[in-house]
């Protein structure tokens, strides 16, 4: 099979818009894949259960697409489609998510990899030692994939934050990630899960949380669709770490933290790293690599050329 039989796929809204379709052909180059093509499955927010099953149905059948990635669409393509595949691991089925899928001979294998990419943006920006040397909590706004992917990883740090909470507009999106914290044995009384089905809410446990608390825009608001889930009345805490999971769209999350960074001493982050750490992690499952630290860097610096 030549290289210009294979093909990567990318699952989204709008992928055509995404740094990666630039990025993809410099990392096929480094990487020495097979293939510097990357394709995009646009599915909208609101898919059908048959559009997931024939886009995953598409990907098994066809011989030259080498596996995807799944953006926004990760819990949803569980649901649906979970079935098709001939393996899950256990963050697949414990999130009842899938961000990568990839083929072993004709064995379709999804994983849910944002619980390791997530812990690894993590890393890159937060000091080790900063939940046991501060007191600080953690508030995420968003009970979806990346939400529920960052109490995941937040559970299993050794430096744990005293408290995390995290809220949606919706009871089941909660109950739902109770459930797999559950199953997960997350440590009891770690996690509060708040119900904000307004903005005002979403400001009030923000702002109440502790001085140098990592404030997180899990939302998917500002990226797939416009909007924020705080308002613009929104006080920060003294020194947060405000990540902004995105590092396209709208942003008004992030255009929220930027404006208030000096007065209150914000360390504003946004999605670039997660962003990197994200594709390099599924690439490399896609493809059956190793990735160092190294490597990774590398990657990074070829990506910043086209940001």
């Amino acid at each position: 099979m030549t290289t210009a039989d294979n093909y990567m796929g990318f699952v989204g809204v709008t992928t055509g818009s995404s740094s990666i379709m630039k990025v993809f052909p410099l990392w096929a180059d480094i990487l020495g894949l097979p293939t510097r093509t990357l394709i995009g499955h646009d599915l909208p927010m609101d898919a059908e259960p048959a559009q997931y099953r024939a886009m995953v149905e598409q990907i098994r059948d066809d011989p030259h697409h080498r596996g995807a990635l799944v953006t926004t669409h990760k819990m949803n393509v569980y649901t649906a489609a979970s079935d098709l595949f001939d393996e899950l691991d256990p963050f697949a089925v414990s999130c009842s998510e899938i961000s990568s899928i990839a083929k072993q001979g004709d064995r379709l294998i999804g994983r849910a990899k944002d619980p390791i990419t997530v812990d690894l943006a993590l890393h890159d920006f937060l000091p080790a030692d900063h939940f046991a040397r501060t007191g600080a909590q953690v508030v995420i706004l968003g009970a979806g994939g990346s939400g529920t992917a960052l109490s995941w990883a937040l559970a299993e740090r050794t430096d744990a934050p005293s408290r995390v909470i995290v809220t949606a507009r919706s009871q089941d999106k909660l109950d739902h990630l109770r459930e797999v914290h559950r199953q997960h044995g997350t440590p009891e009384g770690l996690i509060e899960y708040v119900l904000t089905p307004s903005p005002e809410k979403a400001d009030a446990i923000v702002s109440a949380a502790p001085a140098g608390s990592v404030i997180a825009n899990a939302t998917g608001l500002g990226k797939d669709r416009p909007g924020s889930p705080l308002t613009d009345a929104v006080v920060f805490p003294e020194g947060a770490y405000v990540w902004e999971f995105n590092y396209r769209g709208s942003l008004e999350f992030l255009h929220q933290a930027r404006a208030q960074e000096q007065d209150r001493a914000l360390h504003v982050v946004d999605g670039w790293r997660y962003f990197i750490h994200g594709w390099s992690q599924v690439v490399a499952d896609v493809f059956q690599l190793e990735l160092t630290p190294e490597i990774v860097e590398q990657l990074a610096g070829a990506a910043e050329s086209v940001r």
